[in-house]
């Protein structure tokens, strides 16, 4: 079993991103398989859409929110062999020049550990902050793909679309990891999933432990992906899965190794991201977290 965890960026956490270094060297040699960013652009005070799509309040944790790019760059040049992964970028709201170039560094300075994890996000005013047209969030989603893909993997690079639009440029500098980096999409909506299958090397489902964990709707959802890949002629075995495992105040780290077995045992999703954001206020406890949980996999 892989497990990954998130670097402090979220919350109170967030106040400490002076440790992330250190945060970093001590996850890898505990044994974590992996170090990860979300990405909150901002909270609105009063938002249209609320947290996820739902409702219209966003958590006060996601109010403080560091870097994502700077958190990647600084857990590389920190540490030797962990992943180093997005969970998730909100890929439309960066032009892709822009996206290609952070995502291009962090791959080459950490020597080809980067796992590009992207959303289309549920936030209008993130889109309106970036100038950008909410509704046309999943169309953009599609042709920054194309875009990366010719960024990545040709010089001269350029693309042209109705929602994005590159021109010839000089892109010598190429990801360590060729022809790029193995591309991972979120979300949990039939289109989402459906792009997961067609294009995606991975997909990045999500719980909530305890109370979010529906095992039996994991299973519902990666059968869509996996039907969408044979449409497409691609091989569903070939898609990767992380979880991003989110806990709630309060909860054991007994009852998140639990979860983590349980969903290993019904989906077999063998690696899972930890996010520490809504139960641990300091990097001190989100690290005894992760030795705890470290700890109790190691040993049985």
């Amino acid at each position: 079993m892989k497990i990954g965890f998130a670097l402090p960026q979220f919350h109170q956490q967030a106040f400490e991103v002076a440790r992330v270094a250190q945060f970093a060297v001590e996850i890898e040699s505990r044994g974590g398989a992996s170090l990860w960013v979300g990405d909150r652009n901002l909270a609105a005070v009063h938002p249209r859409i609320g947290y996820g799509g739902q409702g219209n309040t966003i958590p006060e944790e996601l109010n403080p929110a560091a870097d994502p790019f700077v958190l990647l760059g600084v857990a590389a040049s920190a540490t030797h062999h962990v992943a180093l992964g997005t969970h998730v970028l909100v890929a439309p709201l960066y032009p892709p020049v822009q996206l290609a170039r952070s995502l291009t560094t962090i791959d080459l300075v950490s020597g080809g550990r980067l796992l590009p994890g992207f959303g289309v996000g549920w936030s209008p005013e993130e889109y309106e902050a970036a100038g950008l047209d909410f509704t046309r969030r999943g169309a953009r989603m599609d042709e920054l793909l194309d875009a990366l893909e010719a960024i990545w993997t040709e010089n001269p690079a350029a693309y042209r679309g109705t929602q994005l639009s590159v021109p010839l440029h000089h892109a010598p500098l190429k990801p360590a990891r060729l022809p790029r980096p193995p591309l991972y999409l979120g979300g949990n909506s039939k289109r989402a999933l459906r792009r997961v299958g067609e294009r995606a090397d991975g997909w990045l489902p999500f719980c909530v432990v305890p109370s979010w964990l529906d095992i039996d709707g994991l299973n519902q959802q990666r059968a869509v992906i996996d039907a969408a890949a044979r449409e497409a002629g691609r091989d569903p075995a070939a898609i990767d899965s992380i979880l991003r495992v989110n806990i709630d105040a309060g909860t054991s780290s007994d009852e998140v190794s639990t979860a983590i077995k349980n969903v290993r045992e019904g989906t077999g999703i063998d690696h899972v991201m930890v996010d520490t954001t809504y139960s641990d206020e300091s990097v001190d406890q989100a690290l005894r977290r992760a030795s705890q949980i470290l700890d109790g996999f190691q040993q049985s």
